[in-house]
């Protein structure tokens, strides 16, 4: 883990996709996680991106987790 002032710089990780209900997402509507400043792990036909790298090129996919 990296660390900043003595606290974890991840504090939260949730995980959004699960075995039993998949959760997709188009480019248009991916999540913006704490308003920018966290991201999401998005599993995309061009390779597992995250959610910016994915707006960027304007593909949508699988959301996989949401960091924090």
């Amino acid at each position: 883990l990296k660390y900043h002032s003595g606290n974890p710089v991840i504090s939260n990780f949730e995980r959004v996709s699960k075995p039993g209900r998949r959760i997709f997402s188009s480019a248009g509507s991916l999540p913006k996680i704490n308003n920018g400043l966290g991201i999401a792990i998005v599993s995309t036909p061009k390779g597992v991106m995250t959610d910016i790298d994915a707006r960027k090129q304007k593909v949508g996919g699988e959301i996989i987790c949401k960091v924090f």
